[in-house]
Protein backbone atom coordinates (compact mmCIF):
# COMPACT_ATOMS: atom_id res chain seq x y z
CA UNK A 1 0.00 0.00 0.00
CA UNK A 2 1.44 3.08 -0.87
CA UNK A 3 2.04 6.30 1.40
CA UNK A 4 2.03 9.34 -0.32
CA UNK A 5 2.82 11.63 2.36
CA UNK A 6 5.06 9.92 4.40
CA UNK A 7 8.83 10.35 4.56
CA UNK A 8 11.95 8.77 6.06
CA UNK A 9 11.96 10.64 9.78
CA UNK A 10 15.87 11.79 11.08
CA UNK A 11 14.55 13.24 14.45
CA UNK A 12 11.02 13.65 16.30
CA UNK A 13 9.14 16.45 17.40
CA UNK A 14 7.90 15.57 21.38
CA UNK A 15 4.30 17.92 21.37
CA UNK A 16 4.66 17.70 25.12
CA UNK A 17 1.49 17.88 27.44
CA UNK A 18 -0.03 21.17 25.79
CA UNK A 19 -0.07 22.85 22.79
CA UNK A 20 -0.88 26.34 24.76
CA UNK A 21 2.71 28.52 25.08
CA UNK A 22 0.66 30.27 28.28
CA UNK A 23 0.61 27.06 30.24
CA UNK A 24 4.15 25.64 28.92
CA UNK A 25 5.56 27.75 32.45
CA UNK A 26 3.21 26.06 35.00
CA UNK A 27 3.77 22.70 33.25
CA UNK A 28 7.29 22.91 33.90
CA UNK A 29 6.92 23.88 37.20
CA UNK A 30 4.62 21.49 37.88
CA UNK A 31 6.47 18.48 36.07
CA UNK A 32 9.72 19.56 37.82
CA UNK A 33 8.25 19.59 41.22
CA UNK A 34 6.86 16.55 40.67
CA UNK A 35 10.50 14.80 39.66
CA UNK A 36 11.89 16.41 42.68
CA UNK A 37 9.05 15.35 44.95
CA UNK A 38 10.00 11.77 43.34
CA UNK A 39 13.31 11.97 43.44
CA UNK A 40 13.81 13.20 46.75
CA UNK A 41 11.45 10.92 48.50
CA UNK A 42 12.59 7.62 46.90
CA UNK A 43 16.25 8.77 47.54
CA UNK A 44 15.47 9.38 51.25
CA UNK A 45 13.46 5.84 51.25
CA UNK A 46 16.90 4.34 49.78
CA UNK A 47 19.41 6.27 52.47
CA UNK A 48 16.88 5.44 55.19
CA UNK A 49 17.61 1.77 54.57
CA UNK A 50 20.53 1.31 53.77
CA UNK A 51 21.83 3.49 57.19
CA UNK A 52 19.17 1.28 59.49
CA UNK A 53 20.32 -1.97 60.06
CA UNK A 54 16.90 -3.20 61.58
CA UNK A 55 15.47 -2.27 57.73
CA UNK A 56 18.21 -4.94 56.25
CA UNK A 57 15.62 -7.30 55.37
CA UNK A 58 14.39 -8.64 52.20
CA UNK A 59 10.90 -6.84 52.00
CA UNK A 60 13.14 -3.12 51.89
CA UNK A 61 15.87 -5.01 49.48
CA UNK A 62 13.18 -5.35 46.90
CA UNK A 63 11.61 -1.99 48.14
CA UNK A 64 15.03 -0.36 47.07
CA UNK A 65 14.80 -1.94 43.90
CA UNK A 66 11.30 -0.42 43.17
CA UNK A 67 12.65 2.94 44.63
CA UNK A 68 15.44 2.93 42.18
CA UNK A 69 12.68 1.99 38.95
CA UNK A 70 10.81 4.84 40.01
CA UNK A 71 14.05 7.50 40.02
CA UNK A 72 15.14 5.96 36.83
CA UNK A 73 11.65 5.94 35.15
CA UNK A 74 10.70 9.26 36.47
CA UNK A 75 14.24 10.58 34.73
CA UNK A 76 13.39 9.21 31.44
CA UNK A 77 10.27 10.05 31.04
CA UNK A 78 9.93 13.42 32.70
CA UNK A 79 13.49 15.09 31.11
CA UNK A 80 12.10 15.75 27.67
CA UNK A 81 9.80 18.48 29.20
CA UNK A 82 12.18 20.14 31.42
CA UNK A 83 15.16 20.08 28.76
CA UNK A 84 12.85 21.24 26.21
CA UNK A 85 11.74 24.11 28.21
CA UNK A 86 15.37 24.94 29.51
CA UNK A 87 17.10 24.86 25.86
CA UNK A 88 13.77 26.00 23.62
CA UNK A 89 14.50 22.26 21.59
CA UNK A 90 11.72 19.90 21.69
CA UNK A 91 13.24 17.66 19.18
CA UNK A 92 14.96 14.26 19.60
CA UNK A 93 16.69 11.55 17.49
CA UNK A 94 15.63 8.64 16.39
CA UNK A 95 17.51 6.89 18.43
CA UNK A 96 17.19 8.77 21.55
CA UNK A 97 13.73 8.46 20.80
CA UNK A 98 14.02 4.09 20.72
CA UNK A 99 16.55 4.00 23.52
CA UNK A 100 13.99 6.16 25.54
CA UNK A 101 11.25 3.49 24.43
CA UNK A 102 13.42 0.65 25.92
CA UNK A 103 14.26 1.94 29.24
CA UNK A 104 10.69 3.01 30.18
CA UNK A 105 9.38 -0.26 29.24
CA UNK A 106 12.17 -2.13 30.48
CA UNK A 107 11.72 -0.51 34.04
CA UNK A 108 7.98 -1.33 33.76
CA UNK A 109 8.78 -5.06 33.26
CA UNK A 110 10.90 -5.02 36.17
CA UNK A 111 8.78 -2.63 38.17
CA UNK A 112 6.29 -5.94 37.55
CA UNK A 113 8.16 -8.62 38.26
CA UNK A 114 9.99 -6.29 41.00
CA UNK A 115 6.18 -6.62 42.95
CA UNK A 116 5.92 -10.12 42.27
CA UNK A 117 8.90 -10.92 44.24
CA UNK A 118 7.99 -8.80 46.84
CA UNK A 119 4.70 -10.56 47.14
CA UNK A 120 6.68 -13.99 47.35
CA UNK A 121 8.43 -12.07 49.87
CA UNK A 122 5.09 -11.38 51.61
CA UNK A 123 3.56 -14.71 50.75
CA UNK A 124 6.98 -16.77 52.56
CA UNK A 125 6.80 -14.15 55.54
CA UNK A 126 3.42 -14.99 56.58
CA UNK A 127 2.13 -18.25 55.56
CA UNK A 128 5.97 -20.17 56.08
CA UNK A 129 7.44 -17.89 59.02
CA UNK A 130 9.42 -20.80 60.63
CA UNK A 131 11.67 -20.61 56.98
CA UNK A 132 11.09 -17.38 56.09
CA UNK A 133 14.59 -16.21 56.98
CA UNK A 134 16.40 -19.79 55.87
CA UNK A 135 14.40 -19.25 52.03
CA UNK A 136 15.06 -15.31 51.81
CA UNK A 137 18.55 -15.41 52.66
CA UNK A 138 20.64 -12.41 51.34
CA UNK A 139 21.84 -14.95 48.40
CA UNK A 140 18.08 -15.90 46.82
CA UNK A 141 16.57 -11.95 47.06
CA UNK A 142 20.09 -10.71 45.05
CA UNK A 143 19.13 -13.36 42.77
CA UNK A 144 15.52 -13.01 42.22
CA UNK A 145 16.15 -8.85 41.59
CA UNK A 146 18.88 -9.41 39.03
CA UNK A 147 16.06 -11.74 37.36
CA UNK A 148 13.72 -9.21 37.94
CA UNK A 149 16.29 -6.25 35.89
CA UNK A 150 17.73 -9.01 33.31
CA UNK A 151 14.58 -9.96 32.01
CA UNK A 152 13.04 -6.54 32.06
CA UNK A 153 15.34 -5.94 29.58
CA UNK A 154 15.76 -8.99 27.60
CA UNK A 155 11.72 -8.98 26.90
CA UNK A 156 11.89 -4.98 25.75
CA UNK A 157 15.39 -5.43 23.50
CA UNK A 158 13.15 -7.35 20.72
CA UNK A 159 10.68 -4.27 20.63
CA UNK A 160 13.88 -1.52 20.27
CA UNK A 161 15.78 -4.03 17.51
CA UNK A 162 12.37 -3.93 15.28
CA UNK A 163 11.68 0.08 16.10
CA UNK A 164 15.13 0.63 15.06
CA UNK A 165 13.92 -1.29 11.46
CA UNK A 166 11.02 1.34 10.58
CA UNK A 167 11.69 3.13 7.67
CA UNK A 168 8.68 5.61 7.30
CA UNK A 169 6.31 7.88 9.67
CA UNK A 170 3.16 10.20 8.47
CA UNK A 171 4.68 12.43 10.70
CA UNK A 172 7.32 13.23 13.01
CA UNK A 173 5.37 15.04 16.03
CA UNK A 174 5.09 12.27 18.78
CA UNK A 175 1.79 13.13 20.60
CA UNK A 176 3.43 12.55 24.17
CA UNK A 177 5.67 14.17 26.58
CA UNK A 178 8.26 11.41 26.27
CA UNK A 179 8.78 9.02 23.44
CA UNK A 180 6.06 6.07 24.13
CA UNK A 181 5.26 3.00 22.32
CA UNK A 182 1.99 3.47 21.42
CA UNK A 183 2.38 7.03 19.89
CA UNK A 184 5.17 6.42 17.80
CA UNK A 185 3.33 2.96 16.25
CA UNK A 186 1.17 5.62 15.65
CA UNK A 187 2.66 7.36 12.80
CA UNK A 188 4.46 4.31 11.79
CA UNK A 189 3.58 3.62 8.14
CA UNK A 190 5.75 0.66 8.52
CA UNK A 191 4.62 -2.66 8.61
CA UNK A 192 2.95 -3.02 12.41
CA UNK A 193 2.22 -6.48 12.77
CA UNK A 194 4.99 -8.52 14.24
CA UNK A 195 5.42 -5.82 17.34
CA UNK A 196 1.92 -5.73 17.82
CA UNK A 197 1.97 -9.64 17.84
CA UNK A 198 4.49 -9.18 20.34
CA UNK A 199 3.20 -6.53 22.41
CA UNK A 200 0.28 -9.07 22.82
CA UNK A 201 1.91 -12.29 23.47
CA UNK A 202 5.27 -11.16 25.71
CA UNK A 203 4.31 -8.10 26.60
CA UNK A 204 0.60 -8.55 28.04
CA UNK A 205 0.52 -12.19 28.84
CA UNK A 206 4.19 -12.91 29.63
CA UNK A 207 5.67 -9.64 31.06
CA UNK A 208 2.63 -8.28 32.73
CA UNK A 209 0.26 -11.20 33.08
CA UNK A 210 2.62 -14.25 34.48
CA UNK A 211 3.35 -11.28 37.38
CA UNK A 212 0.00 -10.55 38.08
CA UNK A 213 -0.68 -14.41 38.48
CA UNK A 214 1.83 -14.73 40.65
CA UNK A 215 0.83 -11.65 42.65
CA UNK A 216 -2.55 -12.78 42.21
CA UNK A 217 -1.95 -16.49 43.87
CA UNK A 218 0.59 -15.50 46.61
CA UNK A 219 -2.23 -13.22 47.95
CA UNK A 220 -4.95 -15.70 47.83
CA UNK A 221 -2.34 -17.81 49.77
CA UNK A 222 -1.91 -14.81 51.68
CA UNK A 223 -5.17 -14.02 52.83
CA UNK A 224 -6.47 -17.75 53.29
CA UNK A 225 -3.68 -17.80 56.04
CA UNK A 226 -4.89 -15.08 57.76
CA UNK A 227 -8.21 -15.91 57.57
CA UNK A 228 -7.23 -18.55 60.00
CA UNK A 229 -5.40 -16.87 62.29
CA UNK A 230 -7.66 -16.71 65.44
CA UNK A 231 -7.17 -13.47 67.25
CA UNK A 232 -8.17 -10.28 65.59
CA UNK A 233 -5.09 -8.20 66.35
CA UNK A 234 -2.83 -11.12 64.62
CA UNK A 235 -5.18 -10.58 61.90
CA UNK A 236 -4.48 -7.16 61.61
CA UNK A 237 -1.38 -7.34 62.52
CA UNK A 238 -0.53 -10.08 59.40
CA UNK A 239 -2.26 -7.75 56.60
CA UNK A 240 -0.71 -4.67 57.86
CA UNK A 241 2.38 -5.78 56.55
CA UNK A 242 1.00 -6.54 53.24
CA UNK A 243 -1.26 -3.92 52.86
CA UNK A 244 1.25 -1.15 51.40
CA UNK A 245 2.49 -3.67 48.77
CA UNK A 246 -0.77 -4.62 47.84
CA UNK A 247 -2.05 -0.78 47.22
CA UNK A 248 0.62 0.15 45.10
CA UNK A 249 0.15 -3.06 43.15
CA UNK A 250 -3.32 -2.28 42.92
CA UNK A 251 -2.44 1.04 41.22
CA UNK A 252 0.23 0.30 39.06
CA UNK A 253 -2.08 -2.82 37.65
CA UNK A 254 -5.19 -0.28 37.04
CA UNK A 255 -3.27 2.51 34.87
CA UNK A 256 -1.19 -0.11 32.59
CA UNK A 257 -4.73 -1.60 32.41
CA UNK A 258 -6.01 1.11 31.25
CA UNK A 259 -2.84 2.78 29.51
CA UNK A 260 -1.71 -0.25 27.04
CA UNK A 261 -4.07 -3.13 26.81
CA UNK A 262 -5.93 -2.27 24.11
CA UNK A 263 -4.94 -2.23 20.57
CA UNK A 264 -2.71 0.66 19.29
CA UNK A 265 -5.45 1.80 16.78
CA UNK A 266 -8.17 2.11 19.25
CA UNK A 267 -5.78 4.47 21.35
CA UNK A 268 -6.42 8.07 22.44
CA UNK A 269 -3.52 9.13 22.47
CA UNK A 270 -4.57 12.68 24.64
CA UNK A 271 -6.25 10.86 27.04
CA UNK A 272 -2.89 8.67 27.35
CA UNK A 273 -0.96 11.43 28.38
CA UNK A 274 -2.76 11.97 31.51
CA UNK A 275 -2.86 8.47 32.40
CA UNK A 276 1.22 8.26 31.63
CA UNK A 277 1.47 11.47 33.72
CA UNK A 278 -0.28 9.80 36.27
CA UNK A 279 1.45 6.63 36.13
CA UNK A 280 5.43 7.83 35.39
CA UNK A 281 4.84 10.76 37.57
CA UNK A 282 2.32 10.59 40.44
CA UNK A 283 2.77 6.42 41.19
CA UNK A 284 6.59 7.40 41.99
CA UNK A 285 5.71 9.87 44.33
CA UNK A 286 3.10 7.76 46.14
CA UNK A 287 5.28 4.19 46.02
CA UNK A 288 7.80 6.37 49.38
CA UNK A 289 4.33 7.90 50.69
CA UNK A 290 2.34 4.68 51.15
CA UNK A 291 5.26 2.66 52.53
CA UNK A 292 6.13 5.34 54.53
CA UNK A 293 2.85 6.77 55.77
CA UNK A 294 1.56 3.27 56.23
CA UNK A 295 5.00 1.56 57.61
CA UNK A 296 5.74 1.58 61.28
CA UNK A 297 9.43 0.30 60.83
CA UNK A 298 10.00 2.79 58.07
CA UNK A 299 8.44 6.13 60.63
CA UNK A 300 10.86 4.65 63.41
CA UNK A 301 13.93 3.99 61.76
CA UNK A 302 13.23 7.74 60.53
CA UNK A 303 13.26 9.15 63.68
CA UNK A 304 16.20 7.00 64.94
CA UNK A 305 17.63 9.08 62.16
CA UNK A 306 16.54 11.91 63.21
CA UNK A 307 17.67 11.57 66.46
CA UNK A 308 21.13 10.69 65.65
CA UNK A 309 21.69 13.51 63.21
CA UNK A 310 20.60 15.98 65.88
CA UNK A 311 22.81 14.30 68.60
CA UNK A 312 26.12 16.89 69.26
CA UNK A 313 29.20 15.53 68.02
Amino acid sequence: MDHPNTSVVRYFIISGISDVPMIHTITFLMVLLIYLLTFGGNLTLLLLVCLDPQLHTPMYFFLCNLSIVDITCSTNNLSNILLSFLSGDNTVSVLRCMVQILVFLSLTCGELLILAAMSYDRYMAICNPLHYHMIMNGRICTLLAAICWVMGTVESIPIFLELLHFSCYESNIVNHFFCDIMPVLKMSCSDTHFLDLYILTVGVLISAFCPFLMTFVSYVFIIVTILKIRSTTGRRKAFYTCSSHLTVVVLLYTTLAVQYMRPHSMVNLDSNKLISLFNTAALPILNPLIYSLRNKDIKAAFRRRMRFSLLPI
